[in-house]
């Protein structure tokens, strides 16, 4: 009996050792276990006026001290009687902070936009109406403030051109919140 009970044992035994060496040592890593989401959500009405802007995002963190990140973004402004434009598109975006308080970014961004414009005049000049469809680069540097989760600050379009039709000033605040 006592023999038995040997014998099964090195046959248990050996059997699990054949097993371990069938299957090769997989060492599982999680990619998105530290990815940290966010983004933009905005409504704005008015009289004859509507804007809706979506706008996800994802980053993850390399080094305490350096995260990088993409997004998606959609826009819907219309004006009525007078412009309408939809635009969707996505964005690279590099952060680091320096100390925790402080945040600096990099952000490019790539929009597509239709946008239609009625015929208008200004400075006394007349223009017919616009019905196009165009790609916008933009690459904003920006500087805020961190506290937690959310960094308030600035950023500044280095692409900016005067004549853009997607942003008005090249410089604008920001607000990120990422959890």
């Amino acid at each position: 009996m006592k023999q038995l009970i040997i014998l099964s044992s090195l046959i248990f035994l050996s059997s699990q050792t054949i097993k371990a060496q069938e299957q090769p040592n997989v060492v599982k890593s999680n990619f998105f276990s530290d990815v940290r989401y966010g983004g933009n959500l905005g409504v704005s009405f008015g009289n004859g006026f509507s804007h809706i802007a979506i706008a996800p995002s994802a980053i993850k963190p390399l080094t305490p001290k350096v995260s990088v990140g993409a997004g998606l973004q959609f826009n819907y402004i219309s004006s009525k009687n007078y412009y309408s434009s939809t635009s969707y598109g996505l964005s690279v975006l590099g952060l680091y902070n320096p100390i925790p308080e402080v945040q600096l970014s990099a952000e490019v961004e790539q929009l597509r936009v239709d946008r239609s414009l009625k015929a208008y005049s200004q400075n006394n000049i007349y223009y017919d109406r616009i019905d196009d469809q165009f790609w916008n680069t933009a690459l904003f540097l920006g500087a805020g403030y961190s506290s937690g989760n959310a960094t308030i600050g600035i950023r500044y379009n280095v692409l900016y051109k005067k004549d853009n039709f997607v942003y008005h000033e090249a410089w604008m605040p920001f607000v990120r919140v990422y959890f």
